[in-house]
């Protein structure tokens, strides 16, 4: 038994030293085949890669010969380039040889001639001076020769020649500035006359004819009664706030109002249309309609003042100048519309000079602005002439020293100084010379209007005073803070004292003072 576990166990070492030397053997021949294989493998790629190195160093080579060859081209080229600049230069500089020499042989042929021509001027000049020398002999010979025939020495004569062809041309120069001064009086007088009637023919205008009173039609008679009042306090009220008498008479559907500023009658018919058309009409409502109709009235003085220099062409005139502008639309001139005669006068101013060859919008300018000096705001104003108001006010506003000075000499109060002066004041004596176009009655009534009134306001305490009655009465409306009652009485009498002192007038003159008190509060 225990020999054949050792028979059994020396079987298994044997077979397991026996399969151990098959594995070396085996492993061995495979090592063999792997290092045959590898070393076969190793000599293909290096084959490959000596046949890439090969193909890389011969594309290489043709690159490097490819490189090389357009170098080269591009270096002949640049070669070629410089060749033909320096040939093109060489070209020039043959030219201009050629041309230099052609020039020197110019300069060389001119100066031959040139000096050709001064040896022939200086012969000339010898033969000029001998010929001077021999006729100053001749001359003296021959003066030596007169003197002796006619007794006289040539100063002498010289003398008596000159004194007779002075007198001579002095009598011809005095006959010929006479006939020219003639000439030019004839022919200046003709042409002014020519022109101003031209421009007159050439301007149509209405005549203007201006009036104190206005009309205010109502639909029926019993309105009357209602503007009228409670014991007359409606009337009363609406000429206190507008200083307009109104005149309610038998005449039907239709109310008077008189006043002899046109500003004042107009804001009292507008306030009279609207208190009529809105039904409401006591003391309180008149009062607040008129001051609403009295800033209207003044929008539309703005307006008028706008619309006009828009007519006439005229640019950038100063607002302050465009109301001035409007206000005289409700002022007259010797019974004539204010406005209506200086946009008379523009055109006129226009027309004539462009006739004259000078600026008709200038004109123009000048011509409608020239009597703006009759609307004055402030009482000191009316003591300044109009057209040096007219004139400051322009200087004022930043107008032009040529319409300045149209304004200020268009009555001669300063010294004319530019040419559209005279025409200003030409065409404002054209347009106040028409018939029918001014009337002095008027303009003295209401010149004597506005002295009542300014003899009022000269006193202390006058708030507002009005001429109504066609100046028989003048309504004064005292400050209650200032005029007590006895003071009220006793500046009526002053006022009619200096009535009668400094005015002259048909007639006589009721001067009614009136005081009046008003307590106001108001209830939150």
């Amino acid at each position: 038994m225990d020999n054949s576990i050792i028979i059994i166990i020396g079987g298994v070492i044997l077979g397991i030293a026996i399969g151990f030397i098959i594995a070396k053997t085996l492993e061995k021949n495979n090592a063999s085949k792997l290092v045959r294989e590898a070393k076969k493998s190793a000599a293909s790629i290096l084959k490959e890669a000596n046949s890439e190195g090969e193909s890389i160093k011969k594309d290489k080579i043709l690159q490097a010969k490819e490189k090389f060859i357009e170098l080269k081209a591009e270096h002949e080229k640049v070669i070629l380039s410089r060749d033909k600049q320096m040939a093109e230069v060489e070209k020039r500089t043959r030219d201009k040889e050629s041309q230099i020499s052609s020039e020197l042989n110019k300069s060389k042929t001119l100066n031959e001639t040139l000096e050709s021509k001064i040896k022939d001027y200086n012969h000339r000049l010898d033969i000029l001076d001998k010929k001077e020398v021999e006729i100053g002999r001749l001359h003296k010979s021959q003066v030596d020769q007169l003197e002796v025939i006619s007794s006289l020495s040539a100063e002498d004569a010289k003398a008596q020649l000159i004194e007779s062809l002075k007198g001579q041309a002095k009598n011809e120069a005095m006959a010929f500035v006479q006939s020219a001064v003639e000439e030019a009086k004839l022919t200046a007088q003709q042409e002014a006359k020519k022109i101003i009637i031209n421009t007159i023919q050439r301007i149509g205008t209405e005549e203007a004819v201006d009036n104190c009173v206005s009309v205010f039609n109502i639909e029926s008679d019993d309105v009357k009664g209602r503007i009228i009042g409670r014991e007359g306090r409606n009337i009363r009220a609406i000429e206190a706030a507008t200083g307009v008498e109104i005149i309610v008479d038998d005449t039907p559907e239709a109310i008077i109002l008189s006043c002899f500023d046109s500003v004042r009658r107009e804001i009292a018919r507008l306030s009279l249309h609207k208190l009529v058309t809105d039904g409401r009409i006591h003391p309180a409502r008149i009062e607040e309609v008129v001051q609403k109709t009295t800033k209207q009235i003044e929008q539309e003085i703005i307006e008028v003042g706008k619309r006009t220099v828009i007519d006439l062409g005229i640019h950038n005139l100063h607002p302050e100048l465009i109301k001035m502008v409007g206000r005289m639309k409700y002022r007259s001139s010797y019974g004539q519309n204010l406005l209506q005669h200086s946009r008379e006068v523009a055109k006129l101013c226009g027309v004539m000079a462009a006739e004259l060859g000078l600026n008709p919008k200038l004109a123009k300018r000048a011509g409608l602005l020239h009597d703006i000096g009759k609307v004055p705001d402030a009482e000191a104003d009316m003591e300044t002439p109009h057209a040096i108001l007219g004139m400051q006010w322009a200087e004022k506003y930043g107008e032009k020293e040529e319409v300045c000075n149209a304004i200020g000499a268009h009555h001669d109060e300063v010294e004319m100084k530019f040419l559209i002066s005279p025409i200003i004041q030409v065409c404002d004596a054209i347009s106040g010379a028409r018939p029918g176009a001014r009337r002095q009655v008027l303009d003295s009534y209401i010149q004597r209007l506005k002295d009542l009134e300014d003899i009022a306001f000269g006193f202390q305490g006058v708030k507002k005073a009005y001429a109504i009655q066609a100046g028989r009465e003048l309504r004064v409306i005292v400050e209650s803070e200032k005029v007590d009652d006895q003071k009220a009485a006793e500046l009526s009498f002053s006022i009619s004292q200096k009535i009668q002192t400094d005015m002259t007038y048909p007639g006589q003159v009721k001067i009614t003072v009136i005081r009046e008190t008003r307590a106001v509060n108001i209830a939150k």
